[in-house]
């Protein structure tokens, strides 16, 4: 459409308003009430235009025509009166309100004030004084700034699905107000932010540097306010929290991080973000942050200087290497960058001879890896996740709490018409929007899935032209199914018949359906079977690769989990899950390295402890792990570090596995360095240093070249923009990944192979990477879990995340996150615990044959009777020392998610509070 905006014709797409085409003049009005990211409720009149022959109108609702003639600067008179009107009632603050930022920016309100000549009127009558909500540490609200525009309203319900918010009063004196009534900090805010980010008053704002550091523990006595004269300066990094990878623009002064907000134009999270990645970056100046190395004397670690600590490591590590290069293990670190992954296996392989060099992935989505790439190829999610869309099959995976980015995502297309199936024991949030909830007995998970593909099957929603195209397998997995359907599945694993049935249909008639799962799949004695089983469905739907679709997506749990198995940080693979022994990659990397990597696959992590345990393993670096919290059957972990002859621990903090290691390297986070990460969907991101290091602190990256070094065996790669580029020499995968492209292109999704290669965000669309081009479907028969309840053990314990905390709690535990949850609980129906006689805050016994613990009850409708559920993020709770050593028989995934339990009131306090 063509319109004319002051005499300047534009032209704008169909479905635009006015403000669009008075943008495309290259104009500006005010607009208080509007957020183009949110629905328009044209309440302000501040946006005001007139349109020749119909007078006055709202520019962010009236739909532009063909034609429209427009006059701006002509209404300004009548914006103005607008803008007064608002501020008639205000306090005079409201024109000088700050909302933060790298240059303590005026109000949005306070902005178009001064453009418009809008002072605070002289002897105006005010408002009542309505008061100030600073009950939250991270969302602050003064009411006397709010004109009720209801953007926080709406922010909160479209962009975060929460509804914690709404408005309150009449007329002049409605007011945001948290939807519960009561305090901010008592309500449903999740604190995300995005009310903060959308509040065009400062009525709501975050807290300063100075609010911040009161509500986190002591702060390094050399770690002050920035004067507020100092120069500010802006970096776009990428989230170092969970595997989304939102990015994230850092307003810095004078080494300080006064706020970190989402990017707009973040490719994932658009201008979102979650309470850990927009608010828990206080730990940076703990008191607690390590400072100097430390090394074990006579029982006890002491400080030393690097020069000490770094040619003490190296001479342990060349005795171990002569004596036998398999004595050395290395478990390398999902928190780091690749560049530092890629650098610490080939530390093990290139300097110290050996492929003992494994991840957190182990615990977490080896089944993922392993499961995915014999059905496609690839150990990758098969599609971005903008490809989600009218159907959705969620599985074993919460994301509203380990994901919230994504859980408000998936959370906008169902309440956008979405269909959505739920595959958990749990009663998550977003299990109660869906269509179908299915709530198997964990541990049967592949049972349900040869369910919904018995009826897939039976009820000829299979693909018979793809699967005739592109896959293998069928006939043998059609014949399994006959063993499956819905009335034994339901035996099997409680999930009733007709649910089932219906969950199947959903998936199988939507058009383009996807699959996201998480650790419920993946953290079992059969966690591969799980993600074979469930990749089964896409193919026999024909939802993957050349058939379009959704796909098959796992939602990775840390930062850098893929990037970390993705840079060959695991004992059978190079970088670019290149097998150990295909020669041509042993050859690529020789010719880069100088020296040929070891043949034969080295130790998992569950083997590294058993190595350590029986004395064959002689030296383990822990890279950023603590792995006596994260780790399952702790007391076995432990006996392992004990008889491990040298143990070293990269880390920030003391942690539990760092007071035990023997050389302890006081690391840089991830906020204070270079590099990339890859995110759950496989897009190369930018990781920039927002902060210096505190003195005394290097990254891993600078470890592993000072040992390197010091040993004579020079690592080569000076810079992570060097370590990549030699990356991407010796993994076809990422032939087209540099640095200098990613600042310059933005993200990218391997596979990347040449540097014009756009990257693939979607794999396999011209066939599987197989070595037949084909899918392969998997016939595998449900086989019981590792454990079962009994008399003495009746409880069934799931552990995961709670959306406060990140994993072991080092970084959020040391945040004003603690004033959102301070302690771990154990979830228990209300049946269950009127059976035991405890109530909400009561303190319970819970024992396992592995261990025990002792926690505070939370009542909770979530988990089914006999089932109860804990978190992990808080060392002191040992919630790992009850789970069981079981693990996946394929990869060695340990079962988090199936531990047999009692419960029984306890008198001892709870732990589970705050732990250094």
């Amino acid at each position: 459409m063509r319109l004319s905006v002051d005499g300047h014709p534009v032209d704008v797409t169909d479905g635009a308003t006015l403000l669009d085409a008075v943008r495309a003049a290259g104009l500006a009005v005010p607009t208080l009430c509007h957020d183009d990211r949110l629905s328009t409720v044209a309440s302000c009149r501040t946006c005001l235009v007139e349109v020749a022959g119909r007078g006055l109108a709202a520019a962010c609702s009236t739909p532009a025509q063909d034609g429209l003639v427009i006059a701006v600067e002509a209404s300004r008179p009548d914006r103005r009166a607008a803008l007064e009107a608002i501020v008639a009632g205000l306090p005079p603050k409201a024109l000088d309100a700050y909302q933060g930022g790298p240059e303590a920016d005026r109000s949005e309100l306070a902005r178009e004030c001064a453009e418009y000549g809008v002072h605070a009127p002289a002897g105006a009558v005010l408002l009542p004084v309505r008061g100030i909500d600073h009950s939250h540490p991270y969302v602050k609200l003064d009411r006397d700034l709010c004109i009720a525009c209801g953007r926080c309203v709406r922010a909160c319900a479209e962009i975060q699905g929460t509804f914690a918010l709404t408005l309150v009063g009449r007329g002049a004196g409605t007011v945001v107000a948290p939807g519960t009534g009561g305090p901010w900090a008592e309500s449903d805010c999740v604190s995300c932010g995005a009310c903060v980010d959308t509040c065009p008053t400062g009525a709501l704002s975050e807290p300063g540097l100075l609010d911040l550091q009161r509500t986190t523990s002591e702060q390094a006595p050399s770690e002050q306010a920035p004067s507020e004269q100092a120069p500010s300066e802006q970096r776009t990094t990428t989230c170092g929290y969970c595997g989304v990878g939102c990015t994230l623009e850092v307003a810095t002064r004078g080494n300080s991080i006064m706020t970190i907000k989402p990017a707009m134009n973040g490719s994932l999270n658009r201008g979102h973000a979650c309470v850990k990645g927009r608010f828990a970056h206080g730990f940076l100046n703990s008191a607690e942050r390590l400072s100097t190395p430390l090394i074990r004397r006579n029982g006890t670690l002491t400080p030393a200087t690097w020069d000490e600590a770094i040619g003490f490591v190296a001479a342990r590590l060349a005795a171990v290497r002569a004596a036998d290069p398999d004595g050395f293990a290395l478990i390398s670190s999902a928190r780091a960058t690749n560049e530092e992954n890629y650098l610490a296996r080939k530390f093990a392989r290139a300097v110290m001879g050996t492929n003992n060099v494994d991840n957190c992935s182990r615990l977490c989505h080896a089944p993922s890896a392993t499961g995915l790439a014999a059905a496609f190829g690839l150990g990758g999610g098969t599609n971005p996740f903008d490809d989600l869309d009218a159907a959705i099959l969620l599985v074993g995976a919460n994301p509203t709490a380990a994901h919230p980015v994504v859980g408000s995502r998936i959370f906008q297309r169902v309440m956008g018409g979405a269909r959505l199936v739920v595959v958990d024991p749990r009663r998550t949030y977003l299990a109660r929007h869906a269509d179908v909830h299915l709530r198997p007995r964990p541990g049967t998970n592949v049972a349900v899935f040869n369910g919904l593909a018995h009826v897939l099957v039976r009820e000829g929603m299979a693909d018979s032209a793809f699967l005739a195209a592109h896959a293998t397998g069928y006939e043998e997995l059609r014949v399994l199914l006959e063993d499956y359907p819905p009335d034994r599945v339901a035996a099997i694993s409680g999930v009733p018949a007709e649910d089932l049935v219906q969950a199947a249909r959903l998936y199988g008639e939507a058009a383009a359906p996807a699959i996201f799962y998480g650790l419920g799949v993946t953290e079992h004695l059969h966690g591969t079977d799980g993600v074979r089983t469930l990749a089964n469905l896409a193919v026999l739907r024909g939802a993957v690769g050349p058939g379009g679709g959704g796909g098959v997506n796992p939602l990775r749990g840390q930062n850098n989990v893929q990037g970390a198995s993705d840079m060959g940080a695991l004992p059978d693979v190079l970088p670019g899950y290149q097998k150990v022994g295909d020669p041509a990659a042993r050859d690529r990397c020789a010719t880069a390295w100088g020296t040929e990597p070891p043949a034969r696959p080295g130790l998992r992590i569950p083997q590294m402890f058993a190595a350590a345990r029986s004395g064959a393993l002689q030296a383990l670096w822990i890279i950023g792990e603590d792995v006596l919290t994260t780790d399952p059957d702790s007391t076995a972990v432990r006996a392992a570090l004990e008889a491990c002859p040298l143990v070293i621990c990269n880390d920030l903090f003391l942690s539990d596995t760092a007071a035990a290691a023997d050389v302890v390297f006081p690391v840089a986070a991830w906020l204070e360095k270079e590099g990339t990460f890859v995110n759950f969907d496989r897009r190369f991101q930018r990781v920039r240093e927002a902060v210096v290091p505190p003195a005394g602190v290097r990254t891993d990256f600078a470890v592993l070249h000072a040992v390197a070094d010091r040993m004579g065996a020079g690592l080569g790669c000076e810079s992570p923009a060097d370590a990549m580029a030699e990356c991407a020499a010796v993994a076809p995968l990422f032939g087209g990944v540099t640095h200098s492209r990613l600042d310059r292109e933005g993200p990218l999704h391997w596979p990347c192979g040449s540097p014009d290669s756009p990257g693939t965000p979607r794999l396999y669309e011209d066939g599987f990477a197989t070595p037949d081009g084909l899918a392969h479907l998997a016939a595998r028969p449900y086989l019981p879990p590792g454990e079962e309840c009994d008399g003495e053990f009746p409880f069934l314990l799931i552990t995961g995340r709670r959306a406060e905390h990140y994993n072991s709690g080092s970084m959020t535990r040391r945040t004003a996150n603690l004033r959102l949850l301070g302690r771990e609980t154990v979830d228990v129906g209300p049946g269950d615990a009127a059976a035991l006689g405890v109530g909400d805050g009561d303190a319970v016994r819970v024992a396992s044959r592995h261990g025990e613990a002792v926690l505070q009850v939370k009542i909770s409708d979530d988990v089914e009777p006999g089932q109860v559920f804990a978190g992990f993020h808080f060392p002191g709770a040992a919630v790992n020392g009850l789970t069981s050593p079981v693990g996946d028989e394929a990869t060695g995934c340990p079962e988090y998610k199936v531990t047999a339990v009692r419960l029984a009131a306890s008198s001892r306090s709870a732990g589970g509070g705050p732990s250094r």
